[in-house]
């Protein structure tokens, strides 16, 4: 399940490293008003036997702004969505917001307009195509088709020779963390971004590098519409991943 925030600022522009990274901490902090105790146990432990924290949400998006070179530009009303697939932590964000009449996104003013829940698709068919709109993140071995050690870093992205199984294996691993059908298969990898990285906070691990996707899954629709209100790859609680509506 997501929520939809409509908002309006007074601000023209977004830092680039405002684009995402404030919604981690808002997202905690909406939590410890909302559901605390919950709120702790993911920060501290996180959820189920691989201990994930299963929320996400996107980067605020403004469709009426005129684009601008070099600028991630705020003009007009605003969009912001934060999903997961634990009711219990939509409820604590609704529950939050319900007194909180301004949010800050940074150290941008975000005047709430309106707040909608949204139900994630049903996926009765068993297949769904997953388009994200931010980057999916996704760390493999580092080495190449033979074996051998290539990057220091084991950022893997799209098209490598990894990032297909690493990619349907945390979504086997969501699953059984939400106790759902694990049978996941990714069919297909269509549509690839450009790589991009995103600041996600200093302490939740700087720049994150990435692409987005669309993919094509199988599964149980009650898995798929679980994973559609969650992410794709990891770091979704930082804001990468993020499924288009």
């Amino acid at each position: 399940m997501r929520l939809r925030l409509t908002f309006h600022t007074g601000a023209r522009e977004l830092a680039w490293d405002d684009v995402l990274a404030p919604g981690r901490a808002l997202s905690y902090g909406l939590l410890e008003r909302g559901a605390p105790e919950l709120g702790r146990t993911l920060h501290e432990s996180g959820w189920g036997p691989h201990k994930f924290v299963p929320f996400g949400y996107g980067a605020p998006v403004f469709p009426a702004a005129r684009r601008r070179r070099g600028v991630y530009a705020a003009d007009g009303p605003g969009i912001l969505e934060f999903g997961s697939p634990l009711l219990a932590v939509v409820e604590g964000w609704a529950k939050a917001l319900t007194s909180m009449p301004v949010l800050a996104w940074g150290a941008t003013a975000f005047i709430i307009d309106k707040i909608e829940p949204l139900e994630a698709p049903a996926f009765s068919s068993g297949k769904a195509a997953f388009r994200t709109v931010t980057p999916v993140v996704m760390k493999g071995t580092g080495r190449d088709e033979s074996g051998v050690r290539t990057r220091r870093e084991a950022w893997c992205l799209p098209g490598e020779p990894e990032w297909d199984a690493y990619v349907q294996g945390n979504l086997r691993r969501k699953a059984v963390t939400m106790g759902l059908d694990p049978e996941v298969t990714l069919e297909s990898v269509g549509w690839v971004g450009p790589k991009r990285s995103f600041s996600v906070g200093s302490g939740a691990g700087g720049k994150k590098p990435g692409a987005c996707v669309e993919i094509t899954v199988s599964g149980e629709p009650e898995t798929l519409s679980a994973l559609h209100s969650w992410g794709l790859g990891q770091a979704n609680s930082t804001g990468m991943g993020w499924i288009g509506a």
